[in-house]
């Protein structure tokens, strides 16, 4: 018998795209190797750490990462669609050699965006690994949309959070998703009564908060200092900037990817329980790790079944 080309579909998700890493380890260590490996958002950016085999650089990297190697790759702006421009995160790929044109690679890669104008989601098969990455994790409200081709590109989670449709499009045989987002909606953010005018705030812990500022320009520092308390959240019941963005954001994909798997479903889904990770806590890549292991662990019976 032919043995089943094997696809594998890394979903949107922010810093819970860390378990990818775990999930291609564990498949690794089963005996199962992908030959198509299809990413959005920060999908893309494993997904292309692997097929350039930087995979255990990665791991390393973000295994030590803490907040100030994090916060090292956010260059802010004010301008240009996004609070933060990415060209330090194309550098990051680059430092990482995740550099070479995706057509040179072994393995069948895609990333998926999708076109700010048109609201169509866009396969990046060809060019630089690293711009197809930069385009497919530009997140609306964070990072600026890429250029590529004259199409300015944005997160790919806006239309195609698990790219189940592409790795089948490529021909794979048999296909392996990660959901990430399966366990988010509801966990993040529980609605209360609101505060009393008297009530007394309980202060924001700013040690976080005094990096990532050092890392402004002067004339923007104080302006950032005066704007950030009314960022975070102001108690237990009341949602700050980034609690709404980031909820919003949970919502949005959770519906999208119910909707586009119901129609795509793959061979075997693994979700990844990780409800209570922020979406930008990248420094807590070893639960994250962890749990992507697990998921492989717990489906090896119906993966065997498929291969």
């Amino acid at each position: 018998m032919k043995h089943p080309r094997i696809g594998l579909a890394l979903g949107s998700g922010a810093a819970r795209g860390w378990s990818h890493i775990g999930v291609i380890d564990a498949l690794a260590e089963a005996g199962i190797e992908p030959e198509i490996v299809c990413g959005t958002s920060i999908g893309s950016l494993v997904g292309a750490a692997y097929v350039a085999g930087r995979l255990p650089a990665l791991r390393e990297w973000a295994m030590a990462a803490t907040w100030r190697e994090i916060v090292a790759l956010v260059d802010v702006r004010l301008s240009g669609g996004g609070v933060v421009d990415g060209k330090q995160i194309v550098a990051f790929l680059k430092r990482l050699g995740i550099d070479a044109p995706i057509e040179n690679y072994d393995k069948k890669y895609a990333a998926v965006a999708t076109d700010l104008v048109t609201g169509r989601e866009i396969w990046l098969q060809s060019g630089p690994v690293y711009e197809a990455v930069r385009a497919s994790i530009a997140l609306p409200g964070i990072l600026s949309p890429a250029r590529i081709d004259g199409q300015w590109l944005v997160d790919g989670g806006l239309t195609n959070p698990v790219p189940v449709s592409v790795c089948r499009a490529l021909g794979a045989d048999v296909i392996i998703a990660v959901n990430l987002n399966g366990d988010l909606v509801g966990r993040r953010f529980e609605s209360g009564p609101a505060p009393s005018a008297n009530a007394v705030q309980t202060p924001v812990p700013n040690e976080s908060l005094d990096r990532m500022l050092n890392h402004l320009p002067e004339p923007l520092r104080a302006q950032a200092r005066q704007m950030m308390p009314n960022l975070l959240p102001k108690g237990a019941s009341v949602p700050g900037y980034f609690d709404v963005i980031s909820n919003s954001i949970n919502i949005m994909q959770d519906q999208i990817t119910r909707t586009r798997l119901a129609g795509e479903p793959p061979h075997v889904m693994l979700i990844p329980r990780l409800g209570d990770l922020g979406l930008m806590e990248f420094n807590r890549a070893a639960e994250a790790i962890a749990e992507g292991r697990a998921c492989v662990e717990n489906a090896l019976p119906m993966l065997r079944r498929y291969l």
